[in-house]
């Protein structure tokens, strides 16, 4: 079972699959903790580990920065130095080859890929030495064929379609045209989109698609659904819209057009509201993994670990100057508030 799921990760990976991974509800919590505190006596020991991301944005960034921070603390808790290097994969699969390849040639303890597909060619790299891949932000671990390999598990940060859409909904039930706008180029976006239609179609409710593969694409989508006269507009966990928010959110906020995500990143880069995982507790989560698999070995480990949602998170800035009233979502959830920054 084994190899063939290492088969056919070889083939998803070399077939271009982009799969990116935000964060978004879950339907399944993952209730263990203090996963850095087993293991034996480490005291002066010196571990080794890559984070590698798929590529710069914020949602990326803020995991990578919270793995580097608990791995810090986790050193210091427990008397061990652990050094690590983060670098980006600039959504490039030559380079986060290089990279992963790289991190096997320097005999690391653990990889940390963060997205599908970094974490996929981490586990192809890995393949030969079994060097534990422990990778952050998959949304659909068995759909990227990374379940089912000893040396391979992480968490999972699936979308919960329905409840975003709820919010929708909850917000203006006058709701007659949404707007769908992804890219074709991540894999992770076609479930959440089906999931969309499925539901808009039970409600009776007409749906416009726009899809875009680079930043300009995604300005011209927003464009075009704007033109088209949506109420609202729907992205999944999808990092190459994600990329481009900041350029987007404007010109939606002026038409009067809420952006519903798939995760708190996009919101905190102009998007009207999600609901999602908390991203810090991700990147802990997926430190405290790594150092168990490091110290007590992958025996016993799940295949992925599903983190818990239902954070709904609302952008204060482009709420007010659409004039919305969230109070709505307060039967539904905790609610956060955030402003709009730049990072």
């Amino acid at each position: 079972m084994k190899n063939n799921m290492v088969k056919k990760l070889l083939t998803l990976a070399l077939a271009g699959a982009m799969t990116l991974s935000l964060a978004a509800c879950g339907s399944k919590s993952d209730d263990s903790s203090n996963d850095a505190q087993q293991g034996g006596d480490e005291s002066g020991k010196t571990y080794k580990v890559a984070i590698i991301k798929q590529l710069d944005h914020a949602s990326l960034d803020e995991i990578a920065n919270a793995v580097a921070a608990e791995l810090d603390k986790i050193a210091a808790d427990n008397g061990v130095t652990i050094e690590y290097d983060i670098t980006s994969g600039q959504n490039d699969q030559t380079i986060l080859k290089q990279l992963s390849d790289q991190a096997i040639a320097d005999q690391v303890d653990a990889i940390i890929p963060i997205a599908t597909t970094a974490a996929q060619i981490s586990a192809l790299s890995a393949e030969d030495t079994k060097t534990p891949v422990v990778y952050a932000a998959v949304s659909d671990p068995e759909a990227a064929s990374l379940t089912g390999i000893d040396y391979v598990t992480g968490t999972s940060d699936a979308l919960n379609t329905s409840f975003i859409m709820d919010m929708m909904f909850a917000q203006n039930p006058d709701v007659a045209k949404v707007g769908l706008l992804y890219s074709l180029s991540e894999p992770n976006s076609t479930k959440p989109i089906a999931d969309a239609k499925a539901y808009l179609d039970t409600k009776g409710i007409e749906y416009v698609e726009q899809t875009a593969n680079t930043n300009d694409e995604v300005v011209a989508a927003a464009s075009a659904l704007i033109a088209d006269g949506v109420d609202a507009v729907f992205t999944p966990t999808d990092n190459v819209i994600m990329a481009a928010e900041l350029a987007i959110y404007e010109d939606l906020a002026k038409a009067g057009i809420p952006h519903y995500t798939g995760a708190d990143s996009f919101v905190r880069n102009g998007a009207y509201a999600t609901c999602g995982v908390n991203y810090t507790d991700l990147g802990a989560k997926t430190a405290d993994l790594a150092y168990s698999a490091i110290t007590d070995g992958m025996d016993g480990m799940e295949d992925y670990y599903l983190m818990d949602g239902g954070i709904i998170t609302v952008n204060t800035d482009t709420a007010a100057a659409m004039s919305l009233d969230y109070s709505c979502f307060d039967s539904m959830g905790t609610v956060v508030e955030v402003t709009t920054t730049k990072d």
